[in-house]
């Protein structure tokens, strides 16, 4: 049940990161063709972008991509050592990043919750609220977190059965 809770927070982010890079093409070709056809830009496309969009997309779908084994890795070692050290080993390429991005979700956290407690502004246009763009970061890796931590205790309970 767990996981396919995971599962569907997993997929509704990934569809927001996703929605978030049809956001930037969006901007950034609204941006080009004004400039070039109207001589105005987007005003509001560089803060968008930069503040929102961009973590968004980059943080979002973290988890999903890593469930279904979509990233870029670079192996040092058999995926399916056998044995006692195989097992470790296993465990460790999941405990290890999980340890690492839950001190990223934490200062992360730390530094969004504070903006957003001061009220930190982007001045611009628009009065960007920094708080509320810095919270995608936490939320992303934070999830990730969870998928690790899932896959490295279900993946040693199935490996002790």
């Amino acid at each position: 049940m767990l996981d396919k809770v995971l599962s569907k927070l997993e997929d509704i982010l990934h569809l927001a990161g996703c929605l978030a890079l049809v956001g930037v093409a969006a901007l950034i070709n609204a941006d080009i063709l004004l400039r070039i056809f109207a001589n105005r830009p987007v005003q509001i496309q560089f803060e968008l972008t930069e503040l929102f969009l961009m973590p968004a997309l980059a943080t979002l779908s973290l988890s999903r991509v890593f469930r279904e084994g979509g990233h870029l890795a670079l192996e040092f070692t058999a995926k399916d050592l056998p044995g006692l050290l195989g097992r470790a080993i296993s465990l460790l390429r999941l405990v290890l990043p999980a340890i690492f991005f839950a001190a990223v979700t934490y200062m992360s956290g730390k530094f969004a919750f504070e903006a957003i407690y001061h009220g930190d502004v982007e001045y611009g246009v628009i009065d960007w609220p920094l708080g509320w763009a810095y919270s995608v970061v936490p939320l992303g890796c934070g999830v990730l977190v969870l998928r690790l931590l899932h896959d490295a205790l279900i993946g040693r309970a199935v490996v002790e059965n």
